[in-house]
């Protein structure tokens, strides 16, 4: 079976036909009679050059993509294990998946959640982005995160009445944000997010997977739990 991997692999990776017939060492007939009788095998490889794709756009980013704004975590700060979320105030199933994550940190003592702010949907959500990052540095960012997260509506004023709720003090967050101090953060998580193909929220990254939506804590506890064992 393994040899089938290999040759469908190669196939659905775009080499030439002679080339992939090559590689795998057999002649076209015997491989397409092969794979005619083995049709069950091209899901496997298709899941397999996904893996591996995926593999290869964290491998080089892993450092950066798990080093956090300075406070923005959620769970263990000294966590053997990281799950990465993208976030955004205004999206709907980030506020769903507010919940999973604190089951997932209550059933994991070793988790340590990475908040990236990826405010894509609003400018409103931009502004509670940036407040969250000053949240983060005034040691207030779970107390903000949840909050925010509880507001009715996305707004100036909800942003200050979730802020001013977290304990944040206000004057010294405004001052930072006017002076640009977190543009170059949320610039970053844009590039690590189109350079990862992440292009809605919520998006998770743990060990060498990458999750698209509210997933619930089945799924992304299934995914710590590889990551744990890897």
């Amino acid at each position: 079976m393994r040899w089938i991997i290999t040759v469908c692999i190669a196939l659905i990776a775009g080499f030439a036909g002679a080339a992939a017939w090559d590689y795998a060492g057999l002649g076209p007939d015997r491989t397409r009679q092969a794979l005619l009788a083995n049709p069950e095998i091209l899901p496997e490889a298709m899941q397999e050059l996904q893996r591996r794709d995926t593999l290869a756009r964290i491998g080089p980013l892993r450092t950066e993509l798990e080093a956090p704004f300075p406070g923005a975590v959620l769970g263990n700060p000294d966590g053997e294990i990281t799950l990465v979320e993208f976030t955004d105030y205004a999206c709907g199933y980030c506020r769903q998946s507010l919940s999973h994550v604190n089951q997932l940190v209550a059933n994991n003592p070793d988790l340590k959640v990475v908040i990236r702010e990826y405010p894509i949907l609003s400018e409103g959500s931009a502004n509670a982005a940036r407040m969250a990052l000053a949240a983060a540095q005034q040691g207030r960012y779970e107390a903000f995160h949840n909050a925010m997260f509880s507001a009715e509506s996305l707004s100036d004023e909800s942003i200050a009445a979730a802020a001013t709720q977290a304990g944040v003090d206000l004057e010294l967050a405004r001052a930072a944000i006017e002076e640009g101090r977190y543009e170059g953060q949320l610039q970053n998580n844009v590039f690590l997010a189109q350079n990862l193909g992440v292009s809605g929220t919520p998006a998770w990254i743990v060990g060498d997977q990458v999750l698209s939506g509210a997933v619930g804590t089945d799924t992304l506890g299934a995914a710590i739990a590889e990551a744990r064992d890897s």
